[in-house]
């Protein structure tokens, strides 16, 4: 049987530079064990260079495992955002531009290209509005690929099964999907040449669920829209509206990911995902200020079109958009899960989703916590999408 190595796959020498999704479990404060937590959905653009690229190796050792070497760059396009609800805040994670954020590909079996480890030497700077910090120790990212680049299934969980709840729990991730797995990790208010202050942290970054997780995608089309709208919840026999709304300069809002048929492996047809979702609203009946937002270890799936496009350029304007919607509410009190998907959808005019409205159709979902226990019932939206930008790319400084 031959032997491969990685020169076989024929790598152009230029970067990769796809979307990315992402999630961490943060929790806010000095205190590891009594900070406020929360997971936050995060989305971007991140560049990796590589081998053959000038100053990147490739190498088989003497035992026959071939490995190439790849770096995560820092730019100012380039990283991470997501929106949380603790401080209200866009939050955006970035490479440290002076630590080597370095690693590489490398065969589980000799002479055997896939599957293979892939391992990065993570150091980052976290950026609000009001903070920039960064972190002491490296934080090992960790996966198992199948490819090069290794881009997550559309639609697919980032793990081997679906886990509810944002606190300790075991998992398991997918293939093509990478987690943090030196963790918890403290973060430092930053100088400005990104050098930690002080020996009092901010931030940490949790050990589970979404620890430091993310995944690559390969969408044909990416949305950030603004979203503003209601909720119809029933809180202890009483039924309640919720006005509710989200900022896409604040990475709030949502993302919609749009892929065509040379993306995917369903046949014909435009796939849509509603990757991130982040709607800020009050509501006493559930302790105040609440956040909806979309799960991440359950995609929400859907289409636009009529399901017999051979091409994204085939679908035709007005179309349908749907989706079945894995939501969730956070509470001052805790999280709220959606025990089954919600239909939602509505007519796009044109790739520019502005003014498009989506509303719920079907069966309404009971809200529970993470031991199963019925808070609330979601029996209604009514979302319209505002201001977006649109584009094949959805860089962190827009």
């Amino acid at each position: 049987m031959s032997s491969e190595n990685y020169e076989s796959l024929g790598l152009a020498p230029k970067p990769i530079r796809p979307h990315i999704l992402a999630a961490a479990t943060v929790v806010f404060g000095d205190d590891y064990y009594n900070g406020k937590r929360e997971t936050i959905n995060l989305s971007g653009f991140v560049q990796m260079n590589k081998w053959p690229m000038e100053g990147f190796e490739h190498r088989v050792d003497e035992r026959g495992y071939a490995e190439f070497d790849t770096e995560l760059i820092s730019a100012p396009e380039v990283g991470i955002k997501g929106y949380s609800y603790e401080l209200n805040d866009r939050i955006q994670i970035l490479s440290n531009p002076k630590l080597p954020n370095t690693g590489h590909v490398k065969q589980i079996a000799p002479g055997k290209n896939f599957p293979a480890e892939f391992h990065i030497r993570r150091f980052g700077i976290l950026e609000t509005s009001t903070m920039r910090l960064v972190h002491r120790n490296v934080i090992p990212i960790y996966g198992i690929v199948d490819d090069v680049p290794p881009f997550k299934k559309p639609l697919s969980s980032p793990y081997l099964g679906y886990p509810r709840g944002d606190h300790d729990q075991e998992l398991v991730q997918a293939p093509n999907v990478v987690r943090g797995t030196e963790l918890p990790e403290a973060w430092y208010p930053s100088d400005d040449e990104n050098n930690p202050i002080g020996i009092t942290p901010t931030v940490f970054f949790a050990a589970a669920p979404a620890a430091c997780m993310s995944m690559l995608a390969d969408p044909s089309m990416i949305m950030q829209v603004s979203m503003e709208g209601e909720l119809s919840l029933e809180v202890d026999g009483r039924t309640v509206t919720v006005d509710m709304a989200g900022d896409h300069s604040l990475a709030a809002g949502a993302e919609v990911l749009l892929y065509g048929p040379e993306k995917h492996d369903e046949g014909a047809g435009v796939l849509a995902q509603l990757a991130r979702v982040a709607m800020v609203g009050e509501c006493p009946e559930l302790g105040g200020r609440v956040m909806l937002r979309a799960s991440w270890a359950r995609p929400s799936g859907g289409s636009v079109g009529d399901g017999t496009e051979d091409s994204l350029s085939r679908v035709r304007f007005p179309s349908d958009l749907h989706f079945d919607a894995q939501f969730e509410i956070v509470t001052p009190h805790g999280n709220l899960y959606a025990t089954n998907p919600v239909h939602i959808a509505g007519r796009l005019n044109d790739l520019d989703p502005q003014g498009t409205d989506l509303a719920m159709q079907g069966p309404d979902a009971a809200l529970v916590t993470e031991n199963d226990t019925v808070k609330a019932r979601l029996t209604g939206a009514k979302l319209a999408m505002r201001e977006s930008i649109v584009g094949e790319h959805a860089a962190v400084n827009v």
